[in-house]
């Protein structure tokens, strides 16, 4: 998702990926003469042949040409998609339809929540690009990190195949193949983890393998815990829902419960009532509690106390959520919801005090308010005070849907919980925004302050030089 380890600059991994090496057995003359000779005179090599001298340039389409057929192509696809789905859901009956639409949401939603996670991830780094930001500093990334290009390009794909394979199982499942049917999401799933871990080097071998060593280093935090680390780990706290219903449709895949009702049980193991629903909610939180208790045993600073109490406000969300389902429906109402809405309102509370005065030391919006004076703030990336004004804003709202996201008890309409959790999705864009800026000023205020050390001992050793030189 960032970019690439460190490697030497000779290694095959800085390369893009899909590009080869250019080698020249040339000697000392030929490359003097030869090569010198073929770049200052082609139309006489041209000539000599009796051709037309033709450029490749003229050859090939515009590009802007090119990206209206892609388009064109794309919408398409997207038509064709949309036909062949709507056709084949009005052939099921009226009963069927919604318990089948809320099947096949549970495969598909999570990939496209992703997909579209790494969409907004290519934003982020145009947006970075273009303001100059040096984000590959920011997140230590080699030479061979993925620009925003390359991210969108990835994003494409994944949004090309995931509905492709949903339609393609829609369609197989109303017209009775239902075996066939089955195997989409298994196949799907399975080339996307193929894809992920393949060891060899194609399809950005090195950003992969990066990519991965972090989610390693979330799992277990066994080593310093750097800003990409935690980076990544907040990431994934926005994306719970996603590890929740993946959870879920792996385990009706290997119970062999795909394109079945077996899971409408409430006893089911990939049922509604499964106690590892709540279990893989929670996981991302308890991973970036470890991580700020790493930073505390390192560092000593207690304001990683803080943010590790901030992530353990989730826990009593998701787990009191969880008990209506084993708990009598009078205690639920009585007792445990009322604590339920409590917990939410101060984990929803909590993260957004957060948010604000930490993650973007926005200060009790104290920058905001100095914004008559601009030349204060000519560091600062976003130069208008509504945008801060509209991000604080739509954080808090989207913050009090937090609630809603991490209750398991509250995902019977499929349509809203999509919704929401692509909401969350969209306010971690945000978030990105801010959170960058803030660590890329202090990465400046430290150099700043390096480089005034450094004239200050200069001159301080000049002027001990004068000195003694007069004495």
């Amino acid at each position: 998702m960032f970019g690439g380890v460190n490697a030497p600059a000779n290694s095959p991994h800085l390369r893009k990926s899909g590009s080869r090496p250019v080698v020249y057995d040339l000697d000392e003359h030929e490359v003097e003469n030869g090569i010198e000779e073929g770049l200052l005179h082609p139309v006489e090599a041209d000539d000599s042949k009796g051709g037309t001298p033709v450029s490749a340039a003229a050859m090939m389409p515009s590009p802007i040409l090119l990206w209206r057929f892609k388009v064109l192509l794309f919408f398409i696809w997207g038509f064709i998609c949309c036909k062949v789905g709507w056709d084949s859901v009005m052939r099921m009956s009226a009963d069927k339809r919604d318990l089948f639409l809320y099947e096949a949401f549970l495969y598909f939603n999570p990939l496209l929540l992703a997909a579209l996670m790494v969409w907004l991830w290519g934003i982020n780094l145009w947006f970075f690009a273009q303001g100059g930001v040096n984000y590959a500093k920011i997140f230590d990334l080699d030479q061979s990190h993925l620009t925003h290009r390359e991210i969108w390009k990835c994003a494409t794909w994944m949004t090309i195949i995931v509905p492709t394979s949903m339609t393609a199982y829609i369609y197989l499942y109303s017209h009775g193949e239902v075996s066939y049917a089955a195997s989409q999401p298994v196949l799907l799933y399975t080339a996307a983890v193929m894809v992920l871990i393949f060891p060899f080097d194609i399809f950005y071998f090195s950003s992969r393998y990066f990519f991965l060593r972090t989610l390693w280093r979330i799992v277990f935090p066994l080593q310093a815990i750097s800003f990409t680390d935690f980076f990544l780990a907040d990431i994934l706290t926005s994306m719970a829902k996603v590890f929740s219903d993946l959870e879920r449709s792996v385990c009706r895949m290997v119970h062999r419960q795909v394109a079945t009702i077996a899971w409408l049980e409430a006893d089911s193991v990939c049922g509604s009532h499964s106690v590892a629903i709540p279990l893989v909610l929670v996981l991302p939180y308890l991973f970036r509690l470890n991580q700020c208790l790493r930073q505390y045993k390192d560092t000593g600073e207690k304001t990683t106390l803080l943010n590790a109490l901030k992530y353990s406000t989730a826990m009593p969300v998701i787990f009191l959520s969880a008990l209506k389902y084993h708990v009598f429906t009078e205690r639920w109402t009585n007792f445990y919801r009322p604590l339920w809405l409590l917990a939410g309102v101060v984990n929803s509370s909590y993260s957004f005090y957060w948010d604000v005065n930490q993650d973007w030391d926005l200060s009790g919006f104290t920058r905001i308010f100095k914004f008559n004076k601009p030349h204060l703030f000519s560091h600062m990336l976003h130069g208008r005070r509504w945008v801060y004004f509209w991000v604080i804003g739509s954080n808090l709202v989207l913050r009090c849907t937090w609630t809603y996201k991490l209750s398991a008890h509250l995902r019977h309409n499929y349509l809203t919980v999509f919704f929401i959790a692509a909401l969350e999705i969209f306010r971690r864009f945000q978030w990105i925004f801010f959170r960058v800026e803030n660590e890329w000023n202090k990465m400046n205020s430290k150099s700043h302050s390096h480089l005034l050390v450094n004239e200050i001992s200069n001159d301080e050793e000049k002027l001990l030089h004068s000195i003694n030189y007069s004495v």
